[in-house]
């Protein structure tokens, strides 16, 4: 749908979407939008009280959930915890070339954020979540290099931004793998990936790539940023999706479905991929 925006949202009564990491940028644009279309909407914060503030404004049913995405102990408690249906869930936490830490688990805090939390979420969740899982991506996807050897990053060289990258990979391959499980259990759930673009948020405030922010041509303001979110976890698009900006490289623009990578289309190296997040991760 040409120039689609968040006024074509259709009315979302009586569906409820999970969304991680929507105390700011996309992510509280994005639980704004689909709570002033009625939606039930449950923000998973880290920070519950800086969650309470953000919220304060906004219209309809919106409410607060603890969850860590890095920590696979929060993440555990948050599912186990979590009453009744989940119509969307919204992977929406993300971090972006910080420097090397590690998670209580001892895992790489970046990945973690990124890919590791989201894969454990959302196998913990899928049986509740009725209608599809929505997880966000990156056009820097496409730059990624995956060692399944070394997905947590401890035999290689640390560099923020490679991370950062490979993690957005990840993110891609697991919708690939999620849909092709989903597909053979006969589910009608549908796994999509939406990226923003480039929109000007805080998530590159810590990286030598923030002064992209103050180049008009090539950013985009939050509000366009969150629309690929928002036409992910409402439009009938296919299993699979690949959803971002429809203007040139990705960068801006309004929501259409594209491809992603060669490698972000690998299902061998998707499999392989899931197998080895599970053996880390537990799941």
């Amino acid at each position: 749908m040409k120039n689609w925006t968040a006024d074509r949202l259709p009315t979302l009564t009586g569906t409820t979407v999970v969304i991680t990491g929507a105390t700011g940028g996309i992510g509280l644009i994005t639980a704004r939008e689909l709570a002033r279309a009625g939606a039930t909407v449950v923000l998973a914060a880290r920070d519950v009280d800086k969650a309470h503030r953000a919220i304060a404004s906004l219209p309809g049913d919106v409410t607060v959930r603890r969850l860590d995405v890095a920590d696979l102990d929060s993440v555990r408690a948050f599912a186990d915890a979590y009453p009744g249906r989940i119509d969307v869930l919204i992977n929406n936490a993300g971090v972006m070339d910080i420097p090397a830490a590690r998670t209580p688990q001892g895992l790489d805090v970046q990945t973690a954020t990124n890919y590791f939390g989201p894969f454990l979420l959302t196998t913990l969740l899928l049986p509740r979540i009725t209608g599809r899982v929505v997880t966000v991506g990156s056009q820097l996807h496409r730059f990624g290099r995956l060692d399944l050897d070394d997905l947590d990053w401890r035999t290689r060289r640390y560099n923020g931004l490679a991370v950062y990258e490979a993690s957005k990979l990840a993110v891609v391959l697991f919708s690939l793998e999620l849909q092709r499980r989903l597909d053979e259990a006969g589910s009608t759930v549908r796994s999509i990936v939406a990226h923003p673009g480039i929109a000007r948020t805080g998530l590159v405030a810590h990286s030598p790539l923030g002064f992209i922010n103050r180049v008009p041509f090539l950013v985009q303001d939050a509000e366009h940023g969150a629309l690929p979110l928002l036409y992910a976890a409402t439009q009938d698009v296919p299993g699979n999706a690949y959803v971002g900006p429809d203007g040139l490289f990705g960068f801006t623009g309004y929501p259409l479905v594209r491809k992603p990578s060669r490698a972000g289309q690998d299902p061998a190296v998707a499999r392989r991929l899931w197998q080895a997040t599970a053996a880390l991760t537990g799941a």
